[in-house]
């Protein structure tokens, strides 16, 4: 029974019970549309309407002493040197520099600082502000001229002048020693095996060194001697040995043309040293012809036709690079013979003294030479470079070997420290120094004397 109707028959309310309403009935579900075929468009709906957005309540201030409800936004800063420059001291403000005008096709200037006390930057077409420099520290400017040309230079000193300071890394070697060595000591067997040693750390040689040390055992042993003394004794023993080869080449001008045949290994100077030959005599007024042999080489070529052209000499050139070398001086020969050549200088090609099929070659010139006269060449030249010390003994050597070479020019003595190679050179064969060269020039390829080289190799004055 439901609680209703109890309540009712306790208060004598009786309730008439109330017909159930029944469900309303439910409408048949519609079968859904069948799908237009596709031949028939299918119909086109109409875009929905934008939803709108509502828009955000205002957030509502917050009081003072509330915590921020949100974080405040991030602002960017800019750097220093582009925020508005501001004073720091009230009442002072910035310069700011006036703006300048840029006519067209002008680049912009860059603006000076505007300081006070500092002078500004001259327009263009101003001239510069200068400070006033006293008279007395005015220098005036001098020109450099042009180095003249090598047949135009002039010696500005004497020979020996340029020998000595041509020879001056040689004397160092050789002296540094003797300054310790000798500073009054008495010359004993241990001072002479020093002084040995010494001459042969020099390039004098062994033979020389020994023949040296005997000299001064002979007529100084047991003596006090000094530096000097040691100095003044040992120029006057190398001078005896370089006295009997100090001989300057005086061609015999009766044999017309004079033919001197130039070897020597690669870079040793030849054909400078015939090039300097023909400048001095070319001065004696001799009718000067050379012949261009080192046809290996187009720049020597090339060299000699310069220098030709400089002294007024005949240059006989071969037709191309690599010609025979022999052929070209059987025709620099003929051609003197015709033209009535004081003298015919003959370069060669360099080769090295240890291969055995260059030196054949050199020998097949001196062969083609003596088919036209068996008296030529009258002298051959071995030119040897300082700068290779012992290495130059060998040379001399095998040369005097294969072309039996008549004579010396030892050249670059200037930038060696090995000059007392002549001297080992002089005590082993005996052959002629006809010159020596100090420099570049003419002038500095002069005949050879003993006693200055002597001297200058020592150090001391003349």
């Amino acid at each position: 029974m439901a609680l209703k109707d109890l309540w009712g028959r306790l208060t004598g309310r009786a309730t008439t019970p109330q017909p159930e309403t029944p469900p309303p009935a439910r409408e048949p579900e519609t079968p859904p549309a069948a799908p237009p075929p596709a031949d028939e468009p299918s119909p086109i709906r109409e875009p929905e309407p934008p939803a709108q957005v509502p828009e955000p309540e205002p957030e509502p201030e917050p009081t003072v002493g509330d915590p921020p409800l949100s974080p405040p936004p991030i602002q960017a800063r800019q750097p220093d040197h582009l925020l508005p420059q501001t004073s720091p001291i009230p009442g002072f403000s910035l310069p700011t520099a006036p703006s300048l005008p840029v006519e067209e096709g002008d680049f912009p200037r860059a603006l000076g600082p505007i300081m006070p006390g500092i002078p500004q930057e001259p327009e263009l077409g101003e001239p510069r502000p200068t400070l006033p420099i006293p008279e007395e520290q005015i220098v005036p400017a001098v020109l450099q001229e042009e180095p003249l040309a090598p047949e135009e230079a002039a010696p500005a000193t004497g020979f020996f002048a340029r020998l000595k300071a041509g020879l001056s890394r040689s004397t160092a070697r050789l002296t540094e020693n003797l300054t310790g060595l000798f500073r009054k000591r008495r010359l004993d067997d241990a001072a002479l095996e020093e002084l040995e040693e010494t001459l042969i750390l020099a390039d004098l040689g062994l033979p020389a060194a020994r023949r040296i040390v005997e000299g001064f055992r002979r007529t100084r042993f047991g003596k006090e001697v000094g530096e000097d003394e040691v100095k003044t004794a040992l120029a006057e023993e190398i001078a005896t040995i370089l006295a009997p080869v100090a001989q300057p080449l005086r061609p015999d001008w009766g044999k017309k043309p004079y033919v001197v045949l130039v070897v020597g290994v690669n870079g040793t100077g030849k054909t400078t040293t015939i090039a300097k030959l023909a400048q001095n005599y070319r001065a004696e007024g001799r009718r000067v012809m050379m012949a261009a042999g080192d046809t290996f080489r187009a720049a020597a070529v090339e060299q000699l036709q310069i220098w030709g052209e400089r002294t007024g000499s005949t240059v006989v050139a071969p037709v191309k690079e690599g010609a025979d070398a022999a052929g070209l001086a059987h025709e620099a020969l003929q051609r003197a013979r015709a033209e009535g050549a004081d003298i015919l200088l003959i370069d060669t090609a360099g080769r090295l003294h240890n291969k055995a099929g260059l030196m054949e070659e050199l020998r097949k010139v001196v062969r083609v030479l003596r088919k036209l006269d068996e008296d030529v060449p009258h002298a051959v030249l071995l030119v040897l470079d300082a700068t290779t010390g012992q290495n130059a003994v060998q040379q001399c050597k095998v040369f005097r070997e294969m072309v039996d070479v008549t004579g010396l020019v030892v050249t670059k003595l200037d930038g060696s420290a090995k000059g007392g190679v002549v001297v080992a050179l002089a005590q082993e064969f005996g052959l002629p120094v006809h010159a020596v060269g100090v420099g570049e020039t003419a002038a500095d390829l002069r005949p050879f004397e003993a006693r200055d080289y002597a001297r200058s190799l020592v150090g001391i004055e003349a």
